[in-house]
């Protein structure tokens, strides 16, 4: 292992996923010397493992399902998507797992790149060993932002290992569609992926521990993904837990905690995430590797002056978009504090990252798709607001009938009954993913809803749930 001289950098940012690549970008544009530092791709989990590949997956799915509610072109998509075809262009989409494109954007901001992975060692100070085991030390004058997403977290299942078990990341790059596949979770990933793969010709079994779907949005949502999923061939059982799983002459074995025995081709564990920080020196600034690290509105770590932690890693909202926006905060906030300035401290400015507490948006690409901003009903009232929910069946709107026979949807909007703003909004059903955007900017902006009345939507589209919702609101 050969050590060469330290270079001094203003920022050093640790991972080159979206989130690393924005918080460069903004210090950059601030005319701060910046340092990038990946061990795997650039682009990160999204690129290659998460966002990008699983849309891919999914994008043709849900055009099939939207062509088969239509007279004229039922008909003419009743057979089996083209399965090599699908996976081709989700190659496409990943670049093949190649990263030439986005290190070619990254240098264009005029950032450093160091490949290899990156440790703290002390205070403002990152060491790097490449992959030829030379080792880099740089220093940073003002910041040091930990940018290293997350991975799965898989169960403590007795021989698990053995098994070799399909994560997130075998899940979007399989080569092949598994001719039975077992998925156990009930969340984002867990829903998506038995959408994509039942569709691309696997036998999908769903084991939740739960009693549903998608817990953290508003119940609705999950029963409707539940009941389409079914309908799609998918076997859901909720309340079910896995107690062991195994291996034997090629097929996995779960056995689940009534006694079941279910057999497939490839299981799936979409159980959660953890912080890729268990090897990164946070030990050497007093922090327990492995950890999650707290941050406050400007995405400096408690306790320190210059570490800042941005994306997945504190917690706050693991989403992409989410991560990309606290790292235009942090880049802000960095340059502030490099020219000796303190950042602003008040809520909704250009150094607090306020909406990962209030409007934090997402979309679920399954069929119907599920999106929400801000507090479910639930999540309001435990915050002490005094709110109302708002329900309204899709089919009331003429633009719902005109996107497809038979849509199924509904939509809810979580008034503050003291504030006449709105805490929370969701969606679901075919093609909302595009509506959330409209529900995000009014729970940000905090519109009142006799605002509201004045944003007309136009006829006939989606939008027109938002007339229904403010008619049904003030009826009642």
């Amino acid at each position: 292992m050969t050590e060469t001289e330290s270079i001094a950098y203003d920022v050093v940012v640790l991972g080159a996923g979206p989130v690393g690549e924005n918080v460069a970008d903004r210090t950059r544009a601030a005319g701060l010397t910046t340092a990038v530092v990946e061990s795997e791709l650039v682009g990160g989990e999204c690129s290659y493992w998460a966002c990008m590949p699983s849309k891919a997956l999914l994008r043709p799915v849900i055009a099939q399902a939207d062509a088969r509610r239509l007279p004229g072109l039922e008909q003419a998509v009743q057979g089996p998507l083209d399965t090599p075809a699908v996976l081709a262009r989700r190659d496409d989409y990943t670049s093949h797992w190649q990263d030439d494109g986005q290190i070619q954007w990254l240098e264009g901001t005029g950032a450093d790149l160091y490949r290899g992975q990156g440790r703290l060692d002390g205070p403002r100070t990152v060491t790097v060993t490449g992959p030829d085991g030379t080792v880099t030390t740089l220093t940073a004058r003002h910041a040091v932002a930990v940018c290293t997403g997350t991975s799965a977290r898989l169960p403590g299942l007795p021989g698990l290992d053995a098994v070799k078990p399909w994560t997130s990341r075998e899940a979007t790059s399989a080569k092949s569609a598994p001719g039975r596949l077992i998925v156990v979770g009930g969340g984002v990933v867990a829903t998506e992926m038995a959408t994509a793969w039942q569709a691309l010709g696997s036998r999908v079994t769903l084991l939740v521990r739960g009693k549903g779907l998608l817990s953290r949005m508003e119940p609705f949502a999950g029963e409707l993904v539940a009941d389409a999923l079914t309908e799609a061939g998918v076997d859901v059982r909720t309340g079910t837990s896995v107690e062991s799983v195994s291996r034997e002459n090629g097929t996995v074995v779960a056995v689940t905690g009534a006694g079941d025995r279910i057999e497939a081709d490839e299981i799936l564990f979409a159980t959660g995430r953890a912080p890729r920080t268990e090897d990164i020196g946070l030990d050497t600034v007093g922090l327990e590797p492995g950890s999650w690290l707290d941050v406050d509105d400007s995405l400096l770590v408690t306790g320190t002056d210059w570490l800042y932690a941005v994306g997945d890693v504190n917690h706050r909202a693991l989403l992409t978009h989410q991560g990309k926006y606290q790292a235009r905060i942090a880049g802000a906030a960095i340059a502030a504090r490099a020219a000796g300035n303190e950042p602003a401290e008040e809520p909704w400015g250009a150094h607090a990252a306020t909406a990962d507490h209030h409007a934090v948006p997402q979309v679920v690409f399954t069929d119907p798709e599920a999106a929400a901003v801000g507090l479910s009903l639930a999540e309001a009232e435990q915050a002490g607001h005094r709110v109302r929910a708002v329900d309204v069946e899709f089919s009331s709107v003429a633009g719902a009938g005109l996107y497809g026979d038979g849509y199924k949807g509904r939509a809810r909007m979580v008034v503050d009954l003291e504030e006449e703003i709105l805490r929370g909004v969701t969606f679901v059903g075919p093609g909302v993913g595009e509506l959330i955007h409209s529900a995000t900017v009014a729970v940000v902006g905090r519109v009142p809803v006799g605002r509201l009345w004045h944003a007309v939507p136009s006829y006939p589209t989606l939008s027109e749930v938002w007339l229904r919702l403010l008619e049904a609101y003030r009826d009642n």
